[in-house]
């Protein structure tokens, strides 16, 4: 089996557990690891049979269905299921409400819509206009962050290892973890239903290896799963890296099985139809090959 993966991010740790631990081997599936073509290519990469599998964000494949209803993508065991994203100022403010965003300027993600898309839906939710929010939308989160600590921007939406090396170098804080408003779906495997068919046993493989990680990721410290995954991060600051791992464990941003909660896809189409990014949704049952998964873990 080939997978791809989207790009690289700490946020993905299980994934990058999963192979370095041997776990799809371990259940008779031999996998090619395909390294990130960048996060608007691999779609394409599945569709056009250049990668049996990816992992990545069901947003893209709610696109995808929303442009074409007789689309073939299907998703099936979750493993990002809360919101890995952070707004991070400059100074603590635990009182920090989101319709303080009113009277601040926002450096919201460039480099993926999905942030956007969620925190504007927890704006609207709570009673602000998301058009109102005053944004800086063309840098990097890198950048943004460098904003901060400059005290040019008064706040960045990020994810880890950025927002725990702020905090580490006392150029911010963090003042609203998106994974606080529960579950929302962000990465599962997908695949093209005829492959999905054709490799069914290696698919379920797959979902074992997966489930066994997650069973390990829940109970190993954040060190030895820092360490784990440091091959595929260069130039990793494994102290950093854990500290950032024990903060995503403790939101609940990773499942503990790969099943996937109808309620984190709910909360993210919730939030594109919202966002006006789709028209309509094909639901759970027309998104999510669940019965992959269930057959694996039976």
């Amino acid at each position: 089996m080939s997978l791809q993966e989207p790009f690289r991010g700490l946020f993905y740790a299980p994934f990058y557990a999963a192979l370095a631990r041997g776990a799809y081997a371990r259940e008779g599936v031999e996998v090619r690891f395909i390294d990130s073509p960048g996060p608007s290519l691999q779609t394409d990469a599945v569709l056009e049979g250049r990668a049996d599998l990816a992992w990545g964000g069901p947003m893209r494949l709610l696109l995808a269905h929303d442009k074409d209803p007789a689309c073939p993508l299907r998703l099936f065991g979750a493993v990002v299921m809360g919101d890995p994203f952070f707004l991070v100022g400059r100074a603590a403010r635990p009182g920090f409400r989101l319709t303080d965003l009113a009277t601040l300027t926002l450096g919201s993600v460039s480099e993926v819509p999905t942030p956007w898309w969620t925190l504007q839906d927890d704006i609207r939710r709570a009673g602000l206009d998301p058009d109102a929010v005053r944004r800086v939308t063309d840098r990097t989160m890198a950048e943004n962050a460098q904003a901060v600590a400059d005290g040019t921007l008064d706040v960045a939406q990020i994810f880890e290892p950025l927002a725990t090396a702020m905090e580490r170098a006392g150029t911010g804080h963090v003042w609203y973890a998106q994974a606080s408003r529960g579950p929302t779906s962000y990465t599962a495997f997908y695949g093209r239903t005829d492959v999905i068919a054709a490799k069914r046993e290696a698919c379920m493989a797959m979902v074992r290896g997966l489930a066994a990680t997650l069973a390990w990721f829940a109970n190993a410290s954040p060190e030895e799963i820092a360490a784990t995954i440091a091959p595929y991060f260069d130039a990793l600051d494994e102290d950093v890296a854990a500290h950032a791992i024990a903060r995503y464990r403790a939101l609940g941003v990773w499942t503990k099985t790969p099943r996937f909660p109808p309620e984190a896809l709910a909360r993210l189409e919730g939030a594109m139809l919202s966002a006006g990014a789709i028209s309509r949704t094909p639901g759970y049952a027309g998104l999510v090959a669940e019965e992959i998964t269930e057959a694996a873990l039976a």
